[in-house]
């Protein structure tokens, strides 16, 4: 007997917090856990983009996960993380929903946040805070084309996806102390900004959106099960070294059998027995 759409998606997203909770009890990379809890946001709450937002230690937002790696989203969410809905949200510690953009209480609110929404076709926005008990950590921001409202129910499993997000950057280590959970939202941080720069310069390497080269670290990492972090702080280096060497004659031939050319200045594609990077462990 079939289930009706409802029942299959009650059905989904109890995976998708098995799956999530499974990623905590063992070895995992946040953000790539962040990642793909933005993306349940999309599959789940009717919102075609979504974000999350956390603060450093100067209680500046940052962005820190995207249900897409598209250059215009991620800008979004920069823009309101200094004047916008996530930041009162975060400052809250509350809920923040905004229904439509185009109110001009709104306009006048936040002015450029609201240009720069417009200009991107989102109509209206649900922003939920990152909490630790009292203490809000960051914000979980989603965008809707249309002037849409969250049911109870939606706004039930998006807080709950928050708070995910909220223990899984805090899960490596206890948490009773400031300074313990500063660290960790920290080092979210600093992963977020490594796999930006390696995003940028796989990029400029193969002339791809920077969705696509996001793409091409994402399939490396799961197929050679790294962490995501790791595979970008390879790429990002200055140095020449063999988990950056191995990275690249991987991706050269992974963008050679997708395009059917060679990459000016790229190595010939390897053959089927050219050793693959395992980790950091292995070089030292």
């Amino acid at each position: 007997m079939r289930m009706d759409p409802a029942q299959d998606r009650e059905a989904l997203l109890a995976e998708a917090f098995v799956r999530l909770a499974d990623s905590l009890v063992d070895e995992f990379d946040v953000i790539e856990l962040l990642d793909e809890l933005a993306g349940y946001c999309v599959d789940f709450l009717g919102v075609d983009a979504a974000g999350l937002l956390l603060t450093d230690q100067l209680n500046r937002l940052h962005v820190v996960a995207a249900s897409t790696e598209q250059s215009h989203l991620v800008e979004l969410f920069a823009v309101q993380a200094i004047n916008g809905p996530s930041l009162d949200c975060y400052r809250q510690g509350n809920p923040v929903i905004v229904l439509d953009l185009g109110e001009q209480s709104i306009t006048r609110r936040w002015p450029r946040f609201v240009e720069r929404a417009d200009a991107y076709g989102f109509r209206s926005v649900h922003c939920l805070p990152l909490r630790l008990r009292t203490t809000a950590l960051g914000a979980l921001t989603l965008f809707a084309t249309t002037t849409t409202t969250l049911s109870p129910s939606e706004l039930r499993v998006g807080q709950a996806l928050a708070d995910t997000a909220t223990i899984a950057i805090l899960q490596q280590r206890s948490v009773d102390g400031h300074n313990q959970v500063a660290d960790q939202l920290q080092r979210a941080l600093t992963g977020r900004i490594q796999i930006e720069h390696a995003k940028a310069r796989l990029a400029e390497r193969y002339g791809v959106p920077v969705d696509d080269a996001f793409q091409l670290m994402r399939k490396y990492a799961r197929r050679h099960r790294l962490r995501l972090s790791e595979v970008a702080r390879a790429i990002s280096t200055d140095t020449e070294t063999p988990a950056l060497v191995e990275f690249r004659t991987w991706a050269d031939h992974s963008i050679y059998t997708t395009n059917g050319q060679v990459p000016a200045g790229a190595p010939k594609p390897p053959s089927p027995s050219t050793p693959r990077w395992t980790g950091p462990a292995e070089h030292g």
